[in-house]
């Protein structure tokens, strides 16, 4: 790999909609343009390969970028590599060269080198897709550049249109295969996400990611010093991959909601944790953390403001209000397993506002709603993560990922300014 950049922090740009995405190019000559949505949440690089076909797509977001034909440099990956292993859930290689119909002799004398690695299916808790691995050399932004880079190429996928640059634990993910030639870049990591986009006319500043975050430099930005509120990442031996944290309570107005046990630890069949996730939208919570979080917060603007029943009907959302000309809601608080680990959000993470048209004869009315979601009964989410904390709740805060201090860090931020910190 070559690098520009080897002892400075890189900032790279993610541009804004209902989720983030990455942008980068593969190969020589270099590709046209691939944007991947960013995701802390799984452990692979993957993207559409041409000829491409995405089943029960009709009602998803359009392509970012066109199937990807893959270029001259790109060569498959050996079955009975260690990537390949990876992408098989750590199989032996010596069954994936039997898949991969290498012959036995060769198998035993490790010369399957001919064989490609078969294809390997990926799961997502909203889609999946089938891919093979290749290698090929990777270009971010900034010339940033990664040699025989290993990605999955997908023609076929259920409900995921759109390719997936994975930032979790995990020898293929993004982070991983930068740290084996920069450790200093790939082992700290962060985001600071610009408010959410959903109107695509909109045209916003994107929102930085920074490779290599440099841990000196992160306190100060302007005349504000900003400390980090750190909590250690829980280790899941079900789902490694998964950065998961200990959350103690959830405190709406001055009232702390105690979170339930399995929420403040991982056990041994990987229950439990929130998980911090790039890749989902909005903050899931288990249904008894959710109801009460939902009470308590009712039970403080419900008694000043009308229940908006007909939007929460056509929209899914709840509870919502309507208000006159200014809504009063009480602050809500994550509280993280550590001294201290307290994240007060800001009002727009968990409270979106908008004008309701009505059934075009009423008059229109402001209207807001809590943004937390129910994320399922204990037993629904037995073996995975007990709550998930999601992207629309990570806005207007520089979220950074210690990989080798394991620990995850939250700081307000005027996200779109942090890139005036990086210019010489």
């Amino acid at each position: 790999a070559r690098f520009r950049h080897r002892h400075k922090q890189v900032p790279l740009p993610l541009s804004s909609g209902s989720d983030y995405t990455l942008s980068f190019t593969l190969g020589s000559p270099p590709s046209p343009t691939i944007s991947l949505y960013l995701d802390t949440g799984s452990d692979v690089v993957w993207l559409p390969c041409s000829p491409f076909e995405c089943i029960l797509c009709e009602s998803k977001a359009p392509p970012l970028s066109p199937p990807l034909n893959l270029s001259a440099s790109a060569t498959a990956v050996p079955c009975k590599s260690s990537a390949c292993s990876a992408a098989h859930s750590s199989l032996p290689s010596s069954d994936l060269c039997a898949m991969a119909r290498c012959p036995l002799d060769a198998i035993e004398t490790s010369d399957c080198n001919s064989f490609p690695c078969p294809s390997f299916y990926y799961a997502y808790g909203d889609g999946s897709l089938i891919a093979r691995l290749y290698k090929d050399s990777l270009t971010l932004p900034n010339s940033l550049s990664i040699q025989n880079f290993t990605f999955g190429c997908a023609h076929t996928t259920l409900a995921e249109p759109v390719g997936v640059a994975g930032f979790g634990f995990g020898r293929l993910s993004l982070p991983a295969q930068l740290s084996s030639v920069s450790p200093q870049l790939g082992n700290r990591f962060s985001y600071c996400l610009v408010s959410h986009s959903f109107d695509s006319d909109k045209l916003r500043r994107s929102s930085p990611l920074i490779l290599g975050r440099n841990e000196e430099k992160e306190k100060q930005f302007g005349n504000e010093v900003v400390e980090f509120v750190y909590t250690d990442m829980l280790h899941n031996p079900k789902h490694p991959y998964f950065y998961s944290v200990g959350l103690e309570g959830i405190s709406v107005g001055k009232r702390n909601i105690p979170a339930p046990e399995n929420l403040k630890k991982v056990d041994r069949r990987g229950s439990g944790g929130m998980v911090v996730d790039s890749g989902t939208t909005f903050t899931m919570l288990p249904s008894n953390l959710y109801d009460s979080v939902v009470n308590e917060f009712d039970h403080r603007v419900g008694r000043f403001n009308e229940r908006a029943s007909a939007v929460e009907e056509t929209t899914g959302l709840g509870p919502c209000y309507y208000y006159d000309k200014v809504a009063k809601v009480p602050v809500i608080s994550l509280h993280f397993v550590g001294n201290g680990s307290r994240v007060v959000l800001p009002r727009r993470n968990y409270f979106y506002e908008f004008l309701d048209g009505g059934d075009g004869i009423g008059k229109k009315r402001n209207v807001g709603c809590l943004m937390l979601m129910n994320g399922g009964d204990e037993e629904e989410l037995r073996g995975g993560p007990g709550a998930t904390l999601g992207n629309y709740q990570q806005q207007g805060f520089e979220v950074v990922y210690d990989l080798e201090k394991r620990k995850i860090g939250f700081a307000r931020r005027k996200c779109s300014s942090l890139w005036d910190s990086f210019k010489n």
